[in-house]
């Protein structure tokens, strides 16, 4: 059977929950959604949807929960992602301000929370994973930012690169996660969306779908 084609990609999805200034966070909706919204439209050939998780909208507090995400999709506990041979993790995250898609290049080892999270953590200028040194220092994914950028524009959607995920906890889990990825031999990508009053929900539900589809081909 492995004369077929190239082994299946695995893609882990994150979202987050409410936060301070945003009581209903389309990331929740979009990472609830995203499996049943694929079924309906079909999924990619040689992709398969591994995990949808919601984490809560905090910093070191939910370290734990996001470990044992990352943990089970390698650790063969998912059977559907196990020996699948490649495994990309998206994250999504709402930036309120945004009036369209952001594909983030990067994550910055510095925890400067504007306003506490929702366990109450408000650090700053911490870093996140000292042994890392600084909070200047910097982790890249290794996915194709621009490509998967230019693709997901020649398709109509207003998308763009990023350098900049913040310091709250987006950029804190996209850290974590692009350490983990490198020490795991997977692939991370964090994504900001706007608000559902900026850019509606059922496009932004084709936004995800098209991204697992640039993904799929893409990897």
């Amino acid at each position: 059977m492995g004369s077929e084609g190239p082994p299946a990609v695995t893609i882990h999805v994150t979202g987050f929950k409410k936060f301070h200034g945003v009581s209903e966070n389309p990331t929740e909706t979009i990472v609830g959604n995203l499996k049943e919204y694929m079924k309906k439209k079909g999924l990619p050939k040689g992709l398969i949807i591994g995990s949808c998780s919601v984490l809560e909208t905090a910093g070191q507090g939910a370290l734990p929960s996001l470990y044992q995400i990352l943990k089970s999709a390698i650790s063969g506990e998912n059977s559907e992602s196990s020996n699948s041979g490649r495994t990309i993790w998206i994250h999504f995250g709402v930036n309120s301000g945004a009036t369209r898609f952001a594909i983030e290049h990067q994550a910055v080892n510095e925890a400067t929370f504007r306003c506490p999270d929702e366990m109450g953590w408000k650090p700053q200028k911490v870093p996140i994973i000292p042994a890392d040194g600084g909070v200047s220092h910097t982790r890249q994914t290794s996915l194709p930012v621009e490509d998967i950028t230019k693709a997901l524009a020649k398709m109509g959607y207003e998308v763009m690169t990023s350098d900049d995920a913040g310091r709250f906890v987006c950029n804190y889990v996209y850290y974590h996660s692009l350490r983990f990825a490198e020490q795991n031999g997977t692939k991370s990508l964090f994504v900001h969306v706007p608000l559902f009053l900026t850019i509606d929900e059922e496009t932004q539900m084709q936004f995800a779908a098209a991204l697992l589809e640039v993904l799929a081909s893409l990897c």
